[in-house]
């Protein structure tokens, strides 16, 4: 078994994510992490999923995502040269004698503070699984006390976009 990435190219109309997404479960493969948004093509947009199976399984929910209707374009991006992000927002109970060590491991993932209270401080991180997992355990001593993380996103590295590969047969 392998985390699959699959970019999924659509027609951005109502009910094309639940048809997406709906495959997937009818199949009985769980969805790791899926994030949607739209592309610099009007009416198009972006679903990056990631589930794991084995070879033969991504191959055959590839060519069941490519046959429904609104589908444009899948690309499997755990097979090429990628570049893969996530985001998270991560609210940290802390207070005055502590705020200045939390300051400085965010320095150090390069994460933003974005919000600051007097009992919490929310901070902004991006970077691969690995590098948010690596922050939110450094944080949870003092306190996690909400967080929220976008689900993987993937771009191909290089000068071609998704929307120039061929279909698959």
């Amino acid at each position: 078994m392998k985390r699959h990435v699959l970019s999924i190219l659509v027609n951005n109309y109502a009910g094309v994510l639940s048809r997406v997404s709906g495959l997937f479960s009818r199949r009985g493969y769980n969805i790791d992490s899926l994030s949607v948004g739209e592309t610099e093509t009007e009416g198009v947009s972006r679903i990056t999923v990631v589930v794991i199976c084995d070879e033969d399984a991504i191959e055959q929910i590839i060519k069941q995502v490519e046959k429904l209707i609104d589908v444009r374009r899948v690309v499997d991006m755990s097979t090429r040269q990628a570049v893969f992000r996530e985001l998270a927002l991560v609210k940290i109970s802390c207070t005055g004698t502590n705020r200045g060590e939390i300051v400085s491991i965010a320095e150090i993932y390069r994460a933003n503070i974005i919000d600051v209270a007097t009992e919490s401080m929310t901070v902004e991180i991006t970077g691969n699984q690995n590098k948010i997992e690596s922050f939110i355990m450094l944080m949870e001593p003092y306190g996690i006390k909400e967080i929220v993380r976008t689900g993987l996103t993937a771009l191909c590295r290089g000068n071609n976009p998704i929307k120039n590969f061929i279909k698959q047969d």
